[in-house]
């Protein structure tokens, strides 16, 4: 019926969801750097953070925001690897404990929707290896989905700033999501945003 239609991809799930179904899942597309016009929104986006992620978690573009103010750096490819390896961005983030088990399990929701797919596993199980906690919350098979979240950064430049994290799919390419993160309303995160990132301001820490 959608092809006699002639419907478009979101008017077919919409048919999908009248008719009481769930719409078939779309092909998730192979990870791709970030296009141009993708780069330039996180550019703009700056001073706020942003980045990009593959099905995988893989980082296909991170503004400088995002590297200043999480900790992210040279070594960092994969956002599920950096948050149970990357010691500083442990350091900085003030509900770490509280958020991994989150973490741990919106990883597993995505690996659900790719049950063929084997990278997933490959990730978990070398990732595993090296963080007992991620090794622990894992073994636990929860799973969760989040389009928005808190985060909250106690910064050694600025001290803390709290931002609230939106995850958008990109409609290009199925399986990458944009991540941006907005100064949280009712604190000063943006005075200090702006303090952190302004032209000939603060010397970034190496880690």
């Amino acid at each position: 019926m959608a092809r006699a239609l002639l419907l478009d991809e979101a008017e077919r799930a919409h048919l999908y969801r009248l008719s009481g179904l769930n719409p078939p899942q779309r092909e998730a597309a192979p990870s791709v750097p970030a296009s141009p016009q993708m780069q330039a929104l996180l550019d703009a986006w700056a001073p706020r953070p942003g980045y990009i992620r593959d099905r995988h978690w893989n980082f296909t573009a991170v503004n400088d925001a995002a590297r200043r103010v999480f900790g992210y750096g040279d070594t960092d490819h994969n956002c599920l690897v950096s948050y149970f390896t990357n010691a500083r961005y442990r350091v900085l983030h003030r509900q770490w404990a509280e958020n991994a088990p989150g973490v741990a399990a919106g990883f597993r929701a995505d690996s659900a929707r790719y049950p063929d797919d084997p990278e997933f596993d490959r990730i978990a199980t070398d990732l595993a290896q090296v963080s007992p906690e991620f090794a622990e919350l894992w073994a636990r098979h929860d799973a969760a989905e989040h389009s928005v979240a808190v985060k909250a950064v106690e910064h050694p430049d600025v001290g803390l700033l709290i931002f609230d994290a939106t995850l958008f799919p990109v409609p290009d390419h199925p399986g990458h999501h944009l991540i941006l993160h907005n100064p949280r309303p009712g604190t000063d995160t943006a005075e200090r945003l702006e303090r952190l990132l302004q032209p000939g301001g603060l010397t970034p820490r190496m880690s």
